[in-house]
Parts: structure tokens; C-alpha cells; sequence
């Protein structure tokens, strides 16, 4: 294949652009805010899931408390009526006034227990309780901190982006005033060869694979017209020869 030396030369400007653009992109995929995000999201899921069974443990405590003071009220109610009755003189007979002092007594001691449970109950969900505002807080926290730092991984890509479509605006423009059969040959090696479809032959040294040339292939290269579209022997790149490659 033959190109004229110009055209040659800015086929390598567009390999510049190319790897420029392929650099922004590693460098938008590589965001330290994306690790940051990542670890901190896997926090917040933590701490999300430790929120909710804190509240359901606090849920499950309030219904337990109620149920309790509950049965306290029902024991309290029970005695209060029996003691009435008891005051009321209406029982004569000995053995059901024995009956009914000592359901009074066991009311009390039963009621004792309960209020007993209560006291207890109502401490665990005082500790849950607690729990459910720390975690909270925590969890607030945290979102801060993954909203910040989703800003400015945002931030980051907006101008990455924007750098990079100006850099494939440029690429367009340069690879438009390369010959069709030449810019098809290079993005097909391109595809090839990482990304690095052309290279500058500097110092006898091709910059693709930089290996430097031998004297039969320095000789091959002086002797080559120079409109010769050239490929290194090592890598296959199209290699471009230039003012700087100490022919």
C-alpha cells in the first residue's frame, strides 16, 4: 500500500487521539470515587439491614410491653373487685371469705410478677429503642457521605466526558483527511494490537513494540520509497517514518 509521507504523519496524530481517548476512558472507569462509592454503599447496606432488625426488635417490644401492661391491668381490675366484695360483707360463710382473701393475696403476688415484666420489657425496648437512634444516625451519616461522593464522581465524568468528546471531535476531523484504504488498514491492526495500530519509527526503534531495528531492516526501510506504507517486522504496526527515525 502506498500513502503519501503527510498522510502517513497524520495517521499518527490520530493514533495520538486514539490513545488519548482511550486513556480518558480509563481514567473515567478508574475514578477513585468509584472504589469510594462501593465501599461505602456496602456500609450502608450493613448498617441498613442492622436499622431494621433494631426496629423490628423495638416493634416486637412495644407489642410485648402492651400486652404485658395489659394482663397487669386485667390482674389489677380482678383484685379491686374481689377486695370489694370482700369489703362489702356480702360473703359470711368462713371458707369463702378464706377463698376469696387468698385469691387476693395470689392477685397481688401474680400482679407483682407482671408489673415485674413489664419494668423488664420496657428496659429492652429503652435499649432497642437507643439503638434504632444511633443507627440512624449512622445511616445518615454514611448517605452523606455516598452522595458527596457520587457528586463528585459526577462532577469528575462531566468533565471527562466533555474532554473526551472534544478529543473524538478532533479525531474525526483528522481521520477524515487520512485516505479510506489507509484508516482501514490501521483500525483493522488497531483491533489487533491493543489499541496501537501505527508507530513512529524513532531512532531506529519502533514505538509499538519498542524493538529496536536491525541493519537489514534499517537498510529496507532507507531503500523503501516514500510513499511505502510500512509495517514493523516484530509487531506488524504500520510503521511511520519521520524527520527523527536516524535513517
Amino acid at each position: 500500500m502506498n500513502a503519501a509521507p503527510a498522510d502517513q504523519i497524520r495517521l499518527l496524530d490520530v493514533q495520538a487521539l486514539d490513545i488519548r481517548l482511550s486513556q480518558l476512558a480509563h481514567k473515567r472507569r478508574s475514578l477513585p470515587e468509584h472504589a469510594e462509592i462501593e465501599s461505602l454503599t456496602k456500609d450502608l447496606t450493613q448498617l441498613r439491614d442492622l436499622l431494621v432488625a433494631a426496629q423490628t426488635e423495638e416493634s416486637d417490644c412495644a407489642r410485648e410491653q402492651k400486652k404485658a401492661e395489659q394482663d397487669v391491668d386485667q390482674v389489677r381490675q380482678r383484685a379491686v373487685r374481689d377486695q370489694q366484695r370482700l369489703d362489702s360483707g356480702a360473703i359470711t360463710s368462713p371458707k369463702d371469705l378464706e377463698n376469696l382473701q387468698r385469691e387476693i393475696v395470689s392477685l397481688s403476688k401474680r400482679q407483682g410478677d407482671l408489673e415485674d415484666v413489664v419494668l423488664e420489657v420496657m428496659e429492652r425496648r429503652e435499649s432497642a429503642q437507643e439503638r434504632v437512634n444511633e443507627l440512624t444516625e449512622r445511616v445518615s451519616s454514611v448517605q452523606t457521605k455516598v452522595d458527596d461522593a457520587t457528586a463528585r464522581r459526577d462532577r469528575a465524568q462531566d468533565e471527562l466526558d466533555a474532554e473526551a468528546a472534544a478529543v473524538a471531535k478532533e479525531r474525526e476531523l483528522v481521520a477524515g483527511s487520512v485516505p479510506a484504504d489507509l484508516m482501514k488498514l490501521y483500525e483493522k491492526i488497531r483491533g489487533q494490537q491493543g489499541g496501537v495500530g501505527a508507530a513512529r519509527l524513532y531512532q531506529r526503534r519502533c514505538e509499538g513494540c519498542h524493538i529496536e531495528l536491525n541493519i537489514t531492516e534499517v537498510n529496507d526501510v532507507r531503500s523503501a520509497p516514500a510513499d511505502s506504507v510500512l509495517r514493523c517486522e516484530n509487531c506488524r504496526r504500520i510503521l511511520v517514518r519521520t524527520s527523527e527515525s536516524g535513517l
